[in-house]
């Protein structure tokens, strides 16, 4: 046959050989590797870093909280729009009087608003989609929330792809750019969200040693390599996301935007989400999911609870597998956001899961 199929496969089984490898390495050796190898897949912006220089673009007060739009300096000729959410009256759930902080990742649509309740033109939503307007819900739990938008996505696309009746994301092309001059789009979004978090760590009312990530899809890409390389980020749900990458993105046609150069010479997905650990880790996936696959799901979710085993940390990883495709369910998420906040828990392994149920009670 000619078809490439027979080939590929033996790739995925030549890359398993070589990912063997580092078993033979301790745990702590092991982590320090996949992080340093991890990055350097990702490639660095570091160099290219620009000052924040924050901009107020607008500043929206409603009944119940406040919406700010702000402009921030990510890498040298870049700036990006951030929305910040801000609750007027919540029970303040740390002792400094702040509140925890949650960043809130996007995935493919029309960017930010999808996920703070507006439509595409700004106008407040009548009909959820995917996203579930999930920053808005963590703004309700209690939350100050951060949601960037992506480059590639919404306002943050190129000019050739917002002409009306040709308009696309510009994740294929800014793909094939970059890696023209060595870089990934996958790496720019790591660096630009961690600007964000940058940025947030700043604002008196946001408690910097309770600050968490949630991400959904190509959003769920991004908040778990964020989470895996920054320990600024306590607690982590993925939405949407967690699988195997040939269960996933090797099985399916997936946007050119997940794929990580030389990744599958040192990793699999569940791996570098396992970077995360000892950190809490809520897993969340529609059991009919087009594209990312609940039986792969499955596979993760057991490497993962090993990884998390190891670390003596089995508490810190929990999961919900509902009823629905490919989007923000949620039903587990804020309670287990509570809990985690209200008990103290960030990093610390072999807490005590009584402490979760008694503050779920509260």
């Amino acid at each position: 046959m000619w078809n490439p199929d027979g080939f590929m496969e033996m790739l995925y089984e030549q890359s398993v050989t070589a990912r063997k490898g580092l078993s033979s390495r301790s745990n702590s050796e092991r982590k320090a590797l996949l992080k340093e190898r991890l990055q350097s897949s990702l490639g660095s912006y570091e160099d290219m870093r620009a000052p924040l220089n924050p901009i107020l673009l607008e500043r929206i007060e409603y009944e119940d909280y406040i919406r700010e739009r702000i402009e921030i300096g990510t890498v040298i000729g870049l700036r990006m729009p951030i929305y910040i959410l801000i609750p007027k009256t919540e029970v303040r759930v740390v002792q400094s009087g702040q509140l925890p902080g949650m960043l809130a990742l996007h995935g493919h649509g029309y960017g930010s608003r999808e996920v703070i309740g507006l439509a595409s033109d700004g106008t407040m939503l009548t009909k959820k989609g995917g996203h579930n307007s999930f920053a808005m819900e963590l703004m309700r739990q209690g939350h100050i929330v951060v949601a960037p938008e992506m480059i590639g996505l919404g306002d943050r696309r190129l000019l050739r792809d917002t002409i009306p009746g040709k308009e696309r994301s510009s994740c294929i092309s800014l793909t094939g750019q970059l890696l023209m001059y060595g870089m990934s789009l996958g790496g720019l979004r790591v660096f630009e969200a961690l600007r964000a978090l940058d940025y947030f760590v700043t604002r008196t009312e946001v408690a910097a040693d309770q600050i968490g990530c949630m991400g959904f899809s190509g959003g769920g890409t991004v908040a778990a390599y964020a989470s895996a390389l920054d320990e600024r980020i306590k607690a982590t749900v993925l939405c949407a996301f967690t699988n195997t990458f040939k269960g996933s993105i090797l099985s399916i046609n997936h946007c050119i935007d997940n794929f990580v150069p030389g990744v599958l010479d040192y990793a699999e997905l569940p791996d570098l989400i396992g970077l995360i650990a000892p950190r809490p880790l809520f897993i969340e996936s529609g059991e009919n999911d087009p594209i990312f696959p609940a039986s792969s799901l499955q596979e993760a979710i057991e490497i993962l609870q090993g990884i998390y085993c190891q670390e003596q940390a089995e508490d810190m990883l929990q999961y919900d597998i509902f009823p629905g495709v490919h989007e923000v369910n949620g039903r587990e998420i804020y309670p287990w956001l509570r809990s985690i906040w209200r008990s103290g828990i960030s990093h610390y392994p072999g807490n005590d899961l009584n402490m979760i149920e008694e503050a779920k009670a509260e």
